[in-house]
């Protein structure tokens, strides 16, 4: 009867493959990790998902992910929405002893408050809602006839 040790040992073999096949996998991670990039209105929570899988996987087939490679991809590969972000980031922090939780925080804090100042004291706008009128952007007063 076989051990644990030896089923293990066969499942390993079975799902893991060769060092050719583990190369293989490891140049397609590669190649995945350095072209993510962050979509425009993606979530900032939705794309650190994304690029921490990315790593994940590339961890487990062997390959050295330390937390300066994973944030220096993500500052690199952000929206522009977040340049200003970027920049003061790397201003004020040593990338070298910044965590990936530590900039997650940091972005998500900046999104929200991008989110919650964006919509407020910023006049009436120029709502056109669904069909009716012309919209107040069109409506020019130098045209209107007093009686």
């Amino acid at each position: 009867m076989d051990t644990a040790k030896d089923i293990w040992d066969a499942m390993k073999k079975k799902f893991e493959g060769n060092a050719r096949v583990k190369r293989s996998h490891i140049q397609a991670l590669r190649r995945d990790f350095e072209t993510l990039e962050m979509r425009y209105g993606e979530r900032v929570t939705k794309y650190f998902s994304r690029v921490m899988t990315v790593a994940n996987k590339m961890q487990i087939y062997g390959e050295n992910m330390q937390d300066v490679k994973v944030v220096d991809k993500i500052l690199r590969s952000l929206t522009e929405k977040f340049n200003y972000v970027v920049c003061s980031i790397e201003e004020s922090k040593d990338i070298d002893s910044f965590t990936v939780d530590e900039l997650q925080s940091s972005l998500i804090k900046q999104a929200l408050k991008v989110i919650f100042e964006g919509g407020r004291g910023r006049g009436r706008g120029t709502y056109r809602g669904r069909g009716r009128g012309r919209g107040r952007a069109d409506f020019n007063k130098a045209t209107v006839q007093c009686y």
